[in-house]
C-alpha cells in the first residue's frame, strides 16, 4: 500500500521580499509629505490660516529671526514680513528688536498664537494615529532614521 504523500513542512521563516530601492523609498516620502501637507492646510484652513500661515506657526517653538523664518520656509523675506503683517494683524504674533542686535527683527507666538498651534497639532495627531500606535522603540528607530535620511531635520 502507498503512504499518501505528507505535505513538506513549513520553512522557519517566509520568503523575504525584495529591500525597496532608493527611489521607491523617495517616492514614499514625497507621498508622505504630500497627504501631511494636505492634512495641514485644511487644519490650517479651518482656523482661517493658509498653509505658509500655519507652517510659520508650527516652526516658532522658539523666537527667530525673520531671515530664519524665510530659509526654514524656502521663500524670500519680503514674503515672511507679509506673512507675519497677517498673523500679526490676528494677534497670533508679535515682532521684537533682538536685544543683541537691534536691526533683527525677532518673531514670537503670543499666547493666541501658541493656543492656535496647539489646537492644529492636536487635530493633526488625531489624523495621525499610527505614530500614536508605535511604541517607545519605534518612536526612537523612527526618529533615528528620520535623521539619517534627512540630517537637517531636527527633532
Amino acid at each position: 500500500m502507498t503512504r499518501p504523500k505528507l505535505p513538506a513542512p513549513p520553512s522557519a521563516s517566509p520568503p523575504k521580499t525584495p529591500a525597496p530601492t532608493p527611489v521607491q523609498l523617495m517616492d514614499q516620502l514625497a507621498q508622505a509629505a504630500a497627504l501631511y501637507y494636505r492634512n495641514f492646510a485644511a487644519v490650517a484652513a479651518e482656523r482661517d490660516l493658509t498653509l505658509m500661515q500655519g507652517k510659520m506657526l508650527s516652526l516658532l517653538r522658539r523666537p527667530m529671526p525673520m531671515r530664519a523664518l524665510a530659509d526654514l520656509l524656502a521663500c524670500d523675506a519680503s514674503n515672511v514680513t507679509g506673512i507675519v503683517d497677517r498673523l500679526g494683524a490676528r494677534g497670533l504674533v508679535r515682532r521684537e528688536a533682538d536685544p543683541s542686535d537691534r536691526r533683527v527683527k525677532m518673531v514670537m507666538l503670543t499666547e493666541e498664537g501658541e493656543e492656535t498651534v496647539r489646537q492644529i497639532r492636536s487635530e493633526l495627531m488625531s489624523n495621525l494615529t499610527g505614530l500614536e500606535s508605535l511604541g517607545e522603540e519605534d518612536r526612537h528607530s523612527f526618529q533615528r532614521l528620520l535623521s539619517q535620511v534627512l540630517p537637517a531635520v531636527s527633532a
